[in-house]
């Protein structure tokens, strides 16, 4: 809203509105003013919570098994961060951007989703939440949204080539047309770019763009599916995802301010989308939800995200990396995510099946590290892992702390190493 008012004002040459016309100085505006936000409402919103006594109770052995005794802890923070989220964008986003668009129903959707669950959780006290069914029709629905609206909306258009020249001391850029375009980025080749249209050339001109564009719907609907359970199963310790997502999310300000500046992506040999700078200024407002959220997440926590906001987080940085066609870096900027999704199948495919051996102690794989060898040993004396790490106790509660800060620097040398894919060819 805020920038539509300093438009006005730069037209009527107000001095000073025309800042609001760079992307960097409303991205900057964006993170301060969800910084803002989280702390002060987040201060209420858990003052409000124990008032109203929706809080974490004493938990038995098979929900806390390593006796971490959280308990009187409010949950269903993922309010915070998708207010801090929702208010900054409001004011200084472009809202008439199909991108904004996009980004805004995702997180409520992805919000209501979640805030069902913890309320199911937390008020009729049910452990179990909503059917799992649920959550996943609303994922597959939000999905097929972002999917076909890539495929249908006459705004989303990329260039797929964009070429930087050097003449007399001036940069020139040269773009192809404005097209709808099948291509993606992937790491460590020349060109950067697959195009899913070529895995259907046996389908014949007429038939394989058609094609690939199903195949991009069908893989939109499973990559939001993917990263926002593997941001959920992430959420298991104080600080753990939240700090995780705001390293992810801050690569994806950087890849989002590439994607839209033609100069940049020509240097890169990237795609150049139009108006992508909107992801730039949301991401910088989910960046600073996060980090305000860490305010009261780290450890010891006073607040959990729920359902809340860990569903909404995934869908956030999976919807983001589609608009920018990175969805293909995803599995190494998501590591963490990707590691605890098969930690926690492998799991459940041997308890399942009711083999002998496994691969991780226990899943997610945060738990896994938190789980001695020995304790495994008592819970399946006749079993086998091939990871068995430590074979005497932790003290859990203080492990948790190392545990999650190392989970955060594992996240940033994934990041990094996503930028520099860009360089390595």
């Amino acid at each position: 809203m805020l920038y539509y008012l300093f438009q006005y004002l730069n037209q009527i040459n107000f001095p000073g509105a025309g800042v609001f016309t760079y992307v960097t100085f409303r991205a900057a505006a964006a993170i301060i003013l969800a910084l803002i936000v989280s702390v002060w409402f987040g201060n209420w919103f858990i003052k409000m919570l124990k008032r109203k006594k929706v809080v974490e109770t004493q938990r038995d052995a098979s929900i806390d098994p390593y006796n971490t005794k959280k308990i009187g802890v409010p949950t269903m923070g993922g309010v915070i961060i998708i207010a801090s989220i929702l208010i900054p964008v409001l004011l200084v986003c472009k809202l008439h951007s199909i991108y904004t668009i996009l980004m805004i129903v995702t997180t409520l959707i992805l919000g209501i989703i979640g805030f069902s669950d913890d309320y199911v959780k937390s008020f009729k006290k049910k452990k179990d939440g909503i059917k799992p069914a649920v959550k996943l029709g609303g994922q597959i629905l939000l999905g097929l949204i972002v999917g076909l609206t890539l495929r249908f909306s006459p705004a989303v258009q990329i260039n797929e080539n964009v070429q930087v020249k050097i003449e007399n001391n001036k940069e020139i850029v040269i773009k192809s047309p404005d097209v709808k375009s099948t291509r993606t980025t992937i790491p460590f080749v020349k060109s950067h770019d697959l195009n899913y249209a070529n895995l259907f050339k046996w389908a014949g001109p007429k038939w394989m763009y058609n094609l690939a564009w199903v195949f991009f719907v069908m893989l939109t609907v499973f990559i939001v599916a993917a990263v926002s359970n593997g941001s959920n199963l992430n959420d298991g310790m104080d600080g753990m995802a939240s700090g995780n997502s705001a390293v992810i999310g801050i690569t994806l300000v950087i890849l989002a301010y590439i994607s839209s500046n033609a100069v940049m992506a020509g240097h890169l040999n990237l795609m150049y989308i139009p108006g992508s700078e909107e992801l730039v200024v949301f991401l910088a407002a989910f960046v600073g939800a996060l980090v305000g959220f860490l305010w009261f997440n780290s450890y010891p926590a006073q607040i959990f995200m729920g359902d809340t906001g860990s569903l909404t987080i995934g869908g956030i940085i999976a919807v983001s990396a589609i608009i920018m066609h990175k969805e293909l870096l995803l599995p190494l900027l998501c590591g963490v995510f990707l590691f605890e999704i098969l930690s926690d199948l492998d799991v459940k495919r041997f308890v399942k099946t009711g083999k002998k051996h496994r691969i991780w102690k226990k899943g997610p794989l945060h738990d896994h590290f938190r789980t001695s060898y020995s304790d495994f040993k008592k819970a399946w004396p006749n079993s086998t892992v091939t990871f068995k790490g430590h074979g005497e106790g932790y003290n859990t509660v203080h492990h948790e702390v190392k545990i999650t800060i190392r989970f955060w620097i594992i996240t940033i040398l994934l990041a990094a190493f996503t930028l520099i894919t860009f360089k390595i060819r």
